[in-house]
């Protein structure tokens, strides 16, 4: 089943094409602009020596081939470890179709660790447009220090000061009020996303953090409470919902009228819309 396409649903790759190469890697954006993905989405942390990279566990353990934390290690040290051959070789293990994505040795330049500079060079020269979804991750020993990183690095790609936030490329996006309250202190125009895991009592009622205009609701809380997510609506407000894999929560996604989807299988999802 497709869906004749109705109102326009951003599909978003969630760590890149994620489910096809390893996340966070150059590999996994290419993959997802390739695919058609109108958004990247990224985590970003500040490594030792003050660099953002794209990395969403606090330690590097999961993902590469070294240990540590990211915010104890330096680029240099982080650049030097493999974020792709595991991945490579847990997916594909006992499948029987062919990968439309392997790892090689020589491919190491799109699978050592992502700097959000690198991502944001990709996307600014992708010859279409590609916004740019960038979550903080809260709590870290840098504190604020992350968005004022951030901002500043959006700063030079001139994309820290929209002129208005539906024209905004990038948009920042965090489980922490606190960091989305800097970042629009900073940057009253560039759009922020609350992400929520289950939600608060005192937001049940549709309401968001000071400033803040989407919603960024796990697909978990769109099954379970479909009514919340059109009290989100009618208070006017966007709804970006995460993780969305399966055809079915695309289609609940589709009925609530969400406007954007956040998936590992960006290509899968956008076949599902027709697209």
């Amino acid at each position: 089943m497709t869906h004749a396409p109705q109102h326009h649903i951003q599909v978003v790759a969630h760590r890149g094409a994620s489910e096809d190469a390893p996340e966070h890697t150059l590999a996994a954006y290419k993959k997802a602009i390739e695919d058609g993905a109108d958004t990247l989405e990224c985590d970003v942390r500040l490594t030792a020596d003050g660099h953002l990279v794209c990395v969403h566990d606090r330690r590097v353990n999961r993902t590469s081939n070294g240990r540590g934390a990211v915010s104890a290690l330096e680029l240099a040290e982080l650049a030097a470890l493999d974020f792709g051959s595991r991945k490579s070789r847990e997916t594909w293990r006992g499948r029987d179709e062919e990968p439309d994505w392997e790892y090689r040795p020589e491919d190491r330049a799109d699978t050592s660790v992502l700097t959000l500079e690198r991502l944001l060079e990709l996307i600014t020269g992708a010859g279409r447009r590609v916004e740019l979804a960038i979550e903080t991750k809260h709590p870290t020993r840098w504190a604020g220090q992350v968005e004022e990183r951030l901002l500043m690095l959006l700063k030079r790609f001139g994309l820290d000061a929209p002129a208005t936030a539906e024209l905004s490329q990038a948009r920042i996006m965090s489980f922490s009020a606190r960091s989305l309250h800097r970042v629009r202190a900073a940057s009253p125009t560039l759009p922020t996303v609350y992400l929520m895991q289950f939600v608060s009592p005192r937001l049940r009622d549709g309401r968001l953090p000071a400033g803040v205009r989407i919603a960024g609701p796990s697909i978990r809380i769109v099954r379970n409470h479909p009514a919340y997510i059109e009290r989100l609506k009618r208070a006017g407000h966007q709804v970006h919902v995460w993780t969305v894999n399966e055809p079915e929560d695309v289609d609940l996604c589709v009925e609530l009228g969400v406007d954007a989807i956040i998936t590992n299988r960006p290509r899968a999802v956008l076949h599902r819309l027709g697209r």
